[in-house]
């Protein structure tokens, strides 16, 4: 993946060797795995990352030993190696901070709500909007938004002032970490909120009926799959949108949020 990654860069008119940003909105593995491998193949590029996220890029061995307890024997055919970062390409950026990259200045907003080191980049002038995992799952051309919530850091309420700030913004595009551009921004944020929102009640009340995760799971699979795959109208798709955001690390992360968050809820 790393090489293909290379050869997009080169692919796009820039020399590897040339790339001086690399611009995480979070740590999870899937956006920022690769940084620690990704460095010692762009030697003028800096990683900038929130603070709560940087000391995980530093030091990797709680988000391998994380990682490895979910995915268990398939952690290594997944992810591969898994280097740190040096700490001299590191930098810790905070909401409010401004990058200037490529000729862009770019705003930092902090994002919590999908985890505690999400943030969104945004360019004001274009009205381009980085949003990583806070805007959703969205293939293109297939509309359907599903909620990635994975353990351990789902925090609704804070999801949802994260989703009110970039409002705010009013930005005239978003850029999906999964996947690709949405300009119709109200109504891609409304079905965003309105799916947090349900698939985490209906896994409170399935928590309240004793349910194990298993249960949930293909209850959750049950309810929701056949919308997916009406709107699809495709294998490959429906196999795209679970590997972006799979059913069980979902259900992980609402039956984790309710019992941190909302105990009395129970």
């Amino acid at each position: 993946m790393l090489e293909q990654l290379l050869a997009s860069i080169r692919a796009a008119g820039f020399d590897p060797q040339d790339v001086t940003h690399i611009l995480p909105t979070h740590v999870h593995l899937d956006h920022a795995g690769a940084t620690g491998s990704l460095v010692r193949q762009l030697p003028k590029a800096q990683v900038y990352v929130h603070s709560k996220g940087a000391p995980h890029l530093s030091d990797t061995s709680k988000v391998i030993a994380s990682a490895s307890r979910i995915y268990g024997e398939r952690m290594h055919m997944l992810w591969g190696k898994i280097e740190s970062t040096p700490e001299s390409r590191l930098h810790t950026i905070e909401g409010g901070d401004i990058l200037k990259v490529a000729g862009r200045r770019l705003e930092v907003h902090y994002t919590p709500g999908h985890a505690v080191h999400h943030v969104i980049f945004f360019d004001a002038h274009s009205g381009e909007l980085f949003a990583g995992d806070v805007a959703g799952v969205k293939l293109p051309g297939v509309d359907y938004v599903k909620p990635p919530t994975p353990p351990p850091d789902l925090d609704l309420e804070a999801w949802s002032d994260s989703i009110s700030l970039i409002h705010s913004l009013r930005p005239d595009i978003l850029y999906l970490g999964h996947f690709g551009a949405v300009k119709n921004i109200s109504q891609h944020f409304g079905r965003l909120r309105e799916k947090l929102s349900a698939w985490g009640d209906f896994v409170l009340e399935a928590m309240r009926k004793g349910k194990d995760e298993a249960e949930i799971i293909a209850s959750l699979i049950e309810k929701t799959q056949p919308e997916l795959q009406k709107i699809a109208r495709d294998s490959h798709a429906l196999q795209r949108y679970e590997i972006a955001s799979n059913y069980a690390m979902t259900v992980q992360g609402y039956m984790r949020y309710w019992r941190k968050k909302h105990p009395e809820r129970l």
